[in-house]
């Protein structure tokens, strides 16, 4: 156990997040999403059965990018792409929350998203059980 860091994040997770540079991405995915076939490394949270939770357990240490347009993105809907799930509302408000320069979210067309995830520099797969929680987020800088 280590102080002030949260009891969700395992080894191999701070682990990544520490070898992760400005720049590298990190995609957080749900129970049915296909983690595995995305040839990057994965990283298996399945009991923590909600992405959001990841999410704020990432946030707490990670910077987002505040020099790029949007620093996290969502999958889309299939056919709706203008859908906002009750899920979209919890990333908005955990990046309000811990990142409020960088706290945009714009969504990504399902196979552009898959693309995406083949570039990212590992993959959380959560147990998370609600449609479309996917999210890609893009490590910005600690200031000295």
């Amino acid at each position: 156990m280590l102080k002030n860091i949260d009891p969700v994040l395992s080894p191999e997770l701070l682990s990544t997040l520490r070898a992760m540079g400005h720049g590298d991405e990190l995609a957080i995915v749900d129970a049915n999403y296909p983690a595995a076939a995305s040839a990057r490394p994965v990283i298996r949270m399945d009991g923590v059965q909600t992405a959001t939770r990841i999410l704020e357990a990432v946030l707490s240490l990670m910077p987002l990018d505040e020099f790029v347009p949007c620093a996290a993105f969502h999958m889309q809907v299939v056919d709706d792409p203008l859908a906002q799930v009750p899920i979209f509302a919890e990333f908005r408000a955990l990046l309000e929350r811990y990142e409020p320069k960088a706290a945009r979210l714009e969504g990504i067309e399902r196979f552009a998203f898959y693309q995406r995830v083949r570039g990212c520099f590992a993959v959380v797969a959560t147990g998370e059980r609600r449609l479309y929680g996917n999210l890609i987020l893009k490590k910005g800088i600690v200031r000295p």
